[in-house]
C-alpha cells in the first residue's frame, strides 16, 4: 500500500511537472527565436537566475529540506502543526523582503558575481536593470513554496506541482504580445516574471486555505521550535550554497565564450525535462513518506518506498539519458533552430546536450538518496559531500575551459554530479537496512540498463536512416516524431522482453 501511495504520488507530481517542462520548452523555444543568443537574451538568463539561485538556497533549498520533515511529523503526531506553519511562513517572508531590499542596491554587483565577462560591455546594463524588475519574484516564489510543502506533507501534491505551469504560460504569453504588437520583447519577459510570482502563490494560497491550511503570515517571531528549524536547516543552507557556487563558477566560465551562456541555458533546459518530472517528483513525495515512516518505527515499508523510488526513477531516467548521449543534434535542431537562433548555436547547445546527458543518472539518483538524510534531520552530512562536489566542480570547470571552452562547465556539472552520488550511497551504508537496495532493485536495474542499451542502438539506426528528413525544413518535425517514436517503441519492446517495465504497479496506482 506505501509503495502504491508513493507511485501515485510520483505520477501526480510527474504528470503536473510534465506540464510545467513542456510549456517551459514553449517558453525556451520563443525565447531563442525573439532574442537568439544575442547580449538581450544573455541579460535575461543571468538576471532571472538571481531570484531562482537565491529560492533554492532559502526555500526549496534550506529551508523546506528542514521545514517538511519537522511539519509532517507534527501533523502525524497531531501536534500543533498550523502555528508552526504560520511561524515559518512569517519568518520566511521577513528574511526574504529584507533580502529583495538589499538587492536593490547590490544589484551591478550580484551580476557580476554571476558572469564577470559582461564586466565593460552592453551587458551588464542589461542585466543590472533586468535583475531590479526580477528579483522581488524571490518573496513571492519563496512563500509559494512554503505552502506547497505543506500541501505536499499532508498528501496533497496536485496544485503544488500545477504552480510553475503558470510562469511558462505567462511569461510565453508575454513574449508572443509583445512579437505580435512590436513591443520590446525582452522587457516584456522581464515585467512578467514578478506578475508569475503573484499568480504562483495565490494558486498555492488558496488550494491550501480550502485544505484548512489558512496560512496567514504575522508578525515574526523566533519561537523555540524556529529556532530548531534553524539548527537543521543551517547545513542545508551552507551545502544550497555549495550548489549554487557550481552554478556559478559554470556561469562564470561561460561569460567570457561569446553566446555560452545561453548555449548552457537552453542545454540545461533540455536534460531538466526527464529530470524534473522524475527527480522532482521523487524529492517531493518520497521526503514526507519517509519522515512518517521514521516516525512510526516503520523500517520495512521504508526501505521498500525507497528501493521503489529508485527504481522508478532510473526505468525513466536511463533511456532518457541515452537519448540525450546519442540523438542530441535533431533534438536541439527541431526545437531551438529559428529565427535567431542559427544552425551553429543549435551545434553548440547539442553539444552541451550531451554532456549533462551523462550526468543526468547522478542528478536523479541525488534526488533519491538526499531524502534518507533529510527525513532523519541529517542536513550535516549531504554539506559535507557537497563539499567535495564543489571542488571537483570548480577544479574541472576553469581546469578544462582554456582547451574546450564553454563545455567545461557541463563536464564539471556532470562530474560533480556523480562524485555527490557516490559519496551519498558510501554514506547511507551506515544507516542500517532501512537504505539497503532489495533483491528486486538490483534484478530490476540490470534489466533497465539493457533496454536502455537497445533503445540506444535503435535510436542510432533511425537518427541515421531520417537524416536527410531533418535536413528539409517542413519535415524535420516528422522526423523527430518518428525518432522519439521510434525509441519509445525500442524501449518499452525491449523492456517488456527483459521483464524491466512493471506495468502493474503503475494501473494499480492510477486506479487508486
Amino acid at each position: 500500500m506505501a509503495a502504491i501511495r508513493l507511485v501515485r504520488g510520483f505520477l501526480t507530481v510527474g504528470l503536473w511537472t510534465m506540464a510545467s517542462r513542456v510549456m517551459g520548452f514553449v517558453r525556451d523555444i520563443l525565447f531563442a527565436a525573439y532574442l537568439g543568443a544575442g547580449p538581450a537574451a544573455e541579460a535575461f538568463v543571468v538576471a532571472f537566475s538571481l531570484p531562482n539561485m537565491f529560492r533554492r538556497f532559502f526555500a526549496e533549498g534550506a529551508f523546506n529540506t528542514a521545514f517538511v520533515p519537522m511539519f509532517a511529523k507534527k501533523v502525524e503526531a497531531g501536534e500543533e502543526a498550523a502555528d508552526f506553519a504560520r511561524d515559518a511562513l512569517s519568518g520566511l517572508a521577513a528574511v526574504v523582503i529584507a533580502l529583495t531590499l538589499l538587492a536593490q542596491l547590490m544589484m551591478p554587483w550580484l551580476v557580476l558575481a554571476m558572469a564577470s565577462g559582461f564586466a565593460g560591455d552592453e551587458r551588464l546594463a542589461l542585466a543590472t536593470g533586468y535583475g531590479r524588475v526580477v528579483f522581488p519574484y524571490i518573496v513571492f516564489i519563496s512563500l509559494a513554496a512554503l505552502i506547497s510543502g505543506v500541501l505536499n506533507a499532508t498528501g496533497r501534491f496536485a496544485t503544488a506541482a500545477a504552480a510553475p505551469v503558470l510562469l511558462n504560460v505567462i511569461l510565453s504569453g508575454a513574449m508572443i504580445w509583445a512579437g505580435q504588437t512590436g513591443a520590446d520583447v525582452a522587457r516584456a519577459l522581464v515585467w512578467a516574471v514578478p506578475v508569475a510570482g503573484v499568480a504562483q502563490l495565490a494558486l498555492v494560497w488558496r488550494a491550501a486555505a480550502r485544505a484548512g491550511w489558512s496560512l496567514r503570515p504575522r508578525a515574526p517571531r523566533l519561537t523555540p521550535e524556529l529556532k530548531r528549524l534553524a539548527v537543521i536547516a543551517a547545513p542545508a543552507a551552507l551545502a544550497g550554497g555549495v550548489v549554487q557556487v557550481n552554478l556559478l563558477v559554470g556561469r562564470q566560465v561561460a561569460s567570457f565564450f561569446e553566446g555560452s551562456i545561453q548555449y548552457l541555458n537552453l542545454a540545461d533546459r533540455l536534460y531538466q525535462l526527464p529530470l524534473g518530472v522524475v527527480a522532482i517528483a521523487i524529492g517531493v513525495v518520497l521526503l514526507p513518506e519517509l519522515s512518517r515512516r521514521l516516525r512510526a518505527g516503520d523500517t520495512r515499508a521504508g526501505r521498500d518506498g525507497l528501493n521503489r523510488a529508485a527504481e522508478f526513477a532510473l526505468l525513466l531516467t536511463l533511456p532518457a539519458a541515452v537519448a540525450l548521449i546519442v540523438v542530441p543534434g535533431p533534438l536541439v535542431s527541431v526545437l531551438f533552430e529559428r529565427g535567431r537562433f542559427t544552425a551553429a548555436d543549435a551545434a553548440a547547445t547539442a553539444a552541451a546536450v550531451a554532456i549533462y546527458g551523462a550526468g543526468l543518472p547522478a542528478f536523479v539518483m541525488q534526488k533519491v538518496l538526499q531524502p534518507l538524510y533529510f527525513a532523519r534531520e541529517d542536513t550535516r552530512s549531504p554539506f559535507r559531500y557537497a563539499l567535495v562536489a564543489m571542488v571537483i566542480n570548480a577544479a574541472l570547470a576553469v581546469g578544462l575551459a582554456p582547451f574546450i571552452g564553454y563545455l567545461a562547465a557541463a563536464v564539471a556539472t556532470s562530474a560533480a554530479g556523480w562524485a555527490m552520488v557516490w559519496l551519498l550511497w558510501r554514506g547511507s551504508r551506515a544507516m542500517g537496512e532501512a537504505a539497503r537496495p532489495d533483491t528486486r532493485f538490483l534484478r530490476q536495474t540490470r534489466r533497465i540498463v539493457l533496454a536502455s542499451a537497445a533503445m540506444g542502438a535503435v535510436l542510432l539506426g533511425v537518427g541515421l536512416a531520417l537524416q536527410p528528413m531533418f535536413a528539409l525544413p517542413g519535415w524535420r518535425y516528422l522526423a523527430l516524431a518518428l525518432l522519439v517514436g521510434g525509441g519509445m517503441a525500442a524501449y518499452a519492446a525491449a523492456g517488456a522482453a527483459l521483464g524491466a517495465l512493471r506495468l502493474s504497479d503503475l494501473k494499480a496506482a492510477m486506479r487508486r
